[in-house]
């Protein structure tokens, strides 16, 4: 048997450390140009917004993914 120890990482910059921590969990999404979120207005009192095909079809990708 083998009784030496094993060689441990150390941890010698903690800032960087800390920041690839949090980057670990970072989650980036890159919108389309073409997905227009934000509907144009209609100019009339009380009606529903209409937003493009590719914006419904991203709200709900969103929505399946994390399980919203």
């Amino acid at each position: 048997m083998n009784t030496e120890s094993k060689s441990r990482y150390k941890t010698t910059n903690w800032s960087e450390y800390n920041q690839a921590l949090r980057q670990r969990g970072a989650f980036t999404i890159w919108f389309d140009p073409q997905m227009q979120w934000s509907a144009t207005p209609t100019g009339k009192k009380g009606r529903q917004p209409t937003y493009t095909d590719i914006a419904i079809q991203f709200a709900l990708t969103i929505r399946n993914l994390f399980q919203l």
